[in-house]
């Protein structure tokens, strides 16, 4: 039998990375999983098609996020091919270093439309199908929503934007839909981090070590299977870096 009948998961920025281990468990946990993809449609396909050999009910959904029309008519598309939706995971993001004094105007409009408004079009183009399943929408933010990143200003604002994001829609679509956001600190480093700099972040972390993608996962399942009760909290997972403030 399938625990969790049949449920229909959006996850945004799929294919890669957080995303895409996002995909893998809540596949694993047997829901049916859209994988959305902005750039990385072979990633995407490629990942479908691994999970359909697993005998899991997977597609993948092409999309620019940066643009809102775009961004709208995809929670639509995805109920148009599984029949519903009871999961929204916003993780589709960018992460770029800029100082103050570099940022641009349209590199900030890039950010903040990706990593903030899209996810808001989202959610308000999912709340009618997530009402009727009484469905769950988890916003991914970051520890730079809640200290000042200053080579990040745009990730930075745009993800303390995700967080109060998470409340606002807690607050306006209850009591049909609960609404939380994870934080994630070192649980996947940048690729092009050296041994140097992943050890500093070890040393500096409480725990002392990295997190893995697993930590997210953990925190992700909590609030997907077992929060029936929270919403608009959003769950720090860093082992502790936050403590260092």
């Amino acid at each position: 039998m399938n625990p969790t009948g049949g449920r229909v998961a959006l996850v945004t920025g799929g294919a890669r990375r957080l995303g895409r281990a996002f995909v893998e468990a809540l596949a694993a946990d047997g829901l049916r999983v859209a994988v959305h993809y902005g750039t990385s449609a072979a990633e995407a396909t490629a990942l479908v098609t691994e999970l359909r050999g697993q005998g899991h009910d997977a597609e993948a959904f092409g999309a620019d996020l940066t643009d809102a029309e775009a961004a709208m008519a995809l929670p639509s598309r995805v109920v148009a091919h599984f029949g519903q939706l009871d999961v929204l995971v916003n993780s589709a993001a960018v992460m770029e270093r800029a100082t103050v004094e570099e940022t641009t105007p349209a590199a900030w409009d890039a950010i903040l439309d990706l990593n903030l408004r899209a996810p808001f079009l989202l959610a308000q183009q999912a709340a009618p199908h997530l009402r009727a399943t009484r469905g769950t929408i988890v916003n991914i933010a970051d520890l730079s929503g809640f200290e000042p990143w200053r080579n990040y200003p745009a990730h930075s604002v745009s993800k303390a934007g995700v967080v109060m994001l998470t409340k606002v829609l807690a607050a306006a679509f209850a009591p049909e839909i609960t609404v939380n956001g994870i934080a994630p600190g070192t649980v996947l480093v940048p690729e092009d981090y050296d041994d140097a700099r992943r050890a500093f972040l070890s040393e500096t972390t409480p725990l002392g070590r990295l997190g893995t993608p697993a930590d997210a996962v953990a925190a992700l399942r909590y609030l997907v299977h077992h929060a029936p009760f929270v919403t608009g909290e959003t769950m720090v997972v860093d082992g502790g870096r936050l403590l260092r403030r």
